[in-house]
């Protein structure tokens, strides 16, 4: 039996909401089939006032073993690094966060803000949020870079905004069965199970992609969105095309750009104005290459690529 405790920072309940939609395993099954005894969850738990502070107080003395504790949300360190203005059972959160990290075998942040501060961490940052162990792509974080475990790992990382609740929970299960040993970190300190390939892996516009045919509305059935709307699938790291959402589909499949929200600098707030579905550009090239290419050996493809264009990939460009 792992106890698991969820506490919740500077957040909008999003990887929560997305959590208890999770089907591979669910959440209840992770109590009924994976042995997870969730001591508390913002949605979940029974205990009120008194008894949710000694539950807390018992975590953090060790009369109850903390094996996992998941949190979701930012750290709000706001005003002026007392944590005031996000308190929580008569403290500050920041306070509980710092205590039950120090007595948890494991620690897990959900969502971008836990992971990396999100859209709470965006300049000028008010609420001086922070993320469990990053702030954007800067490791240290609330906790500090040299932070780890009880069981010896760093903070693992799962990003989203909101996080898949297939990830959340297969992770979870990892870790309560003892596997978490075979959860290979990338530098971000994300799964690579999950987060190696890149949300453009699997994605249904791909010819489209090689053979530069590029749509430029939302919803249409063909075309990339890479060229025109900004789509950040070749550059951010997800399987978002390979797990689907409610088992049926993902922003490019619907005919969405991917906001590349699992990547630290989501949301990307150094875009001008208005231009967050708009490819930017400099001199006609696009200011951000996908991974992996060189910009003159892009130059070079893309415009045989164009002229290669079958006529077939232009076909049944209609709004779904």
């Amino acid at each position: 039996m792992a106890n698991l405790l969820w506490l919740q920072g500077g957040a909008c309940s999003g990887n929560t909401m997305s959590f208890l939609n999770a089907e591979e395993p669910s959440a209840c099954d992770l109590v009924t089939d994976f042995g997870i005894n969730i001591l508390w969850h913002p949605s979940l738990g029974v205990e009120l006032g008194t008894n949710l502070q000694q539950l807390l107080k018992d975590c953090i003395s060790g009369k109850i073993k903390l094996d996992i504790f998941v949190f979701e949300g930012t750290v709000v360190k706001a005003p002026n690094g007392t944590g005031a203005w996000n308190r929580f059972a008569g403290r500050a959160m920041k306070d509980w966060v710092s205590d039950l990290s120090k007595v948890a075998d494991f620690v897990v942040a959900i969502g971008d803000c836990a992971t990396w501060g999100g859209i709470p961490a965006m300049a000028p940052n008010p609420s001086e949020s922070d993320g469990l162990q990053f702030l954007k792509r800067n490791h240290g974080g609330f906790l500090g870079k040299e932070f780890k475990g009880k069981a010896g790992l760093p903070v693992i990382n799962i990003p989203g905004c909101p996080a898949h609740p297939d990830w959340v929970t297969q992770i979870l299960v990892a870790v309560a069965t003892g596997r978490a040993g075979d959860l290979s970190l990338d530098e971000f300190q994300r799964p690579k199970t999950f987060f190696q390939s890149f949300t453009q892996t699997g994605c249904t516009r791909n010819m489209h992609f090689a053979y530069k045919v590029s749509t430029t509305q939302f919803g249409q059935r063909n075309g990339c969105l890479f060229y025109d709307l900004g789509c950040r699938g070749p550059m951010t790291h997800s399987p978002c095309n390979r797990i689907l959402w409610n088992r049926q589909s993902s922003k490019t499949r619907a005919g969405m750009p991917c906001l590349g929200c699992t990547e630290p600098e989501f949301p990307f707030h150094d875009l001008a104005p208005g231009t967050v579905f708009k490819t930017q550009t400099v001199m006609g090239m696009p200011k951000e290459m996908p991974k992996g290419v060189e910009p003159l050996a892009y130059v070079k493809y893309s415009g045989a690529a164009k002229l290669a264009a079958p006529k077939w990939a232009e076909e049944d460009m209609f709004v779904v």
